[in-house]
C-alpha cells in the first residue's frame, strides 16, 4: 500500500485595491491506496506459486513414522502390562466367583449327603453332589394334649413325632423353618444302609419322608411306616432337590439342580445322564477351564467332613488356579 498526500489549494482573487493575490493551502489526510494499484504480478510469477513438492512430502511422512515407531517402543511395554493385569483380573475373578459358589452350597449340604465321583485328575470329568439342607428344626417326641396335629389323617401319637408306628405330624419346637410342601424332612441321617438320604422315602428303614402340609408350629409329612431311628437331638432337616457340580473335562464347569433324588450316583455321574433327567437344570459356571476336581473327607474330624475344590482357568496362554475348601457339617 502507498500513502499519497493530497492537498486543495484555493487562489484568492485581487482585491479591487490592488493587492497582490494569496494562495491558501488546506492539508488533507492521507489515503492509504493499494498496491496492486501500482503493479500486478502475473498469474505464473514466482511471488504467486505456494504447495509442496513430492520429495518434500516422501521426507514428512519418513520423518513422521520414524517419530511414531520411537514412541511405539516406549509405548509397547506399558499397554501390554495394562493387558496383562486386566487379563489377570478377568480369569481370576471368574475363578473366585466359581468357587464361592461352591462353598456356599456346600456348606448347607445336609449331613453325610456328599459325594464325588469321576476320574478327578483335574483333567478329566468330575462330579460332586450333595443334598441342599437349607433350614430345618427340632420336633417334640414327648406326647400331649396339644391340638397342632388332631385333625391330620393318620396322626399316631398327638403333636409329637411317633418311632413306634406310621406318623404323619409333629410339632416343631422353637421357630418354624421354612418349608413348603414338596419339600422333604429328613432324620439322622448316617449316610449307611437303614439311615441314607438317597435311599427312598417310602420304607421302614428310609429316613425321608415328603412334606404335605406346613402350619404355623407343625408339618405334615407322608408317610405308611415308622422311621427308622430318632435323633439324639431330636433334629430333622428340609431338604430340596439334589445340586451336582461337573467339571466336564473340555473346559466348561456346570452346576445342575432340580432333578428327582438319585438313589446311585452312577445315575448321575455323566453329561448324558444328567441331561436326560426330567425337571433337571443346569447353568454354566465357568469357561476356558483349563484344570477343575473336587475332594471330599468325611473325616476331616470327629463331626465335620471336608470339600476341596481346584479350578484353573487359562486364556491367551496363562492361567490362574485357586483352591478352596469347605467344611461340611455332618452331626445329623
Amino acid at each position: 500500500m502507498k500513502r499519497i498526500g493530497l492537498r486543495t489549494e484555493v487562489r484568492g482573487l485581487k482585491s479591487r485595491t490592488g493587492g497582490s493575490s494569496r494562495t491558501v493551502v488546506y492539508p488533507q489526510p492521507s489515503v492509504l491506496v493499494p498496491q496492486s494499484c501500482f503493479s500486478q504480478p502475473s498469474a505464473l510469477s514466482p511471488q504467486s506459486s505456494k504447495g509442496f513438492t513430492l520429495v518434500e512430502m516422501i521426507m514428512v511422512i519418513v520423518i513422521t513414522g520414524i517419530i511414531g515407531g520411537m514412541v511405539a517402543v516406549f509405548l509397547k511395554a506399558p499397554v501390554q502390562q495394562y493387558m496383562d493385569v486386566a487379563r489377570r483380573a478377568d480369569i481370576t475373578d471368574i475363578a473366585d466367583t466359581a468357587l464361592r459358589r461352591v462353598g456356599r452350597d456346600v456348606r448347607l449340604a445336609l449331613p453325610n449327603s456328599v459325594r464325588v465321583t469321576g476320574t478327578c485328575d483335574g483333567t478329566a470329568t468330575c462330579f460332586l453332589e450333595f443334598l441342599p439342607a437349607p433350614s430345618g428344626g427340632r420336633y417334640r417326641t414327648v406326647a400331649d394334649a396339644g391340638t397342632l396335629c388332631a385333625a391330620v389323617v393318620g396322626n399316631a401319637d398327638g403333636d409329637a413325632l411317633s418311632f413306634t408306628a406310621a406318623d404323619t405330624c409333629f410339632e416343631v419346637l422353637g421357630s418354624m423353618p421354612a418349608v413348603t410342601a414338596g419339600n422333604e424332612i429328613v432324620l439322622y441321617n448316617l449316610g449307611i444302609t437303614g439311615s441314607d438320604a438317597y435311599a427312598g422315602n417310602t420304607l421302614a428303614t428310609h429316613n425321608r419322608r415328603v412334606v404335605s402340609a406346613a402350619g404355623a408350629n407343625s408339618i405334615s409329612i407322608t408317610s405308611l411306616t415308622t422311621l427308622p431311628f430318632d435323633s439324639p437331638g431330636h433334629r430333622f432337616h428340609v431338604i430340596s432337590t439334589p445340586v451336582t457340580y461337573v467339571c466336564d473335562g473340555i473346559g466348561t464347569l456346570w452346576r445342575y439342580w432340580g432333578y428327582a433324588i438319585q438313589p446311585l450316583q452312577t445315575s448321575t455321574d455323566s453329561i448324558v445322564e444328567l441331561d436326560a433327567l426330567p425337571g433337571v437344570q443346569k447353568a454354566r459356571l465357568a469357561t476356558n477351564v483349563g484344570s477343575c476336581r473336587f475332594t471330599y473327607d468325611p473325616l476331616v474330624s470327629a463331626r465335620n467332613g471336608l470339600v476341596t475344590t481346584h479350578l484353573g482357568i487359562t486364556k491367551d496362554g496363562e492361567t490362574a488356579t485357586l483352591y478352596s475348601a469347605a467344611h461340611v457339617s455332618n452331626q445329623p
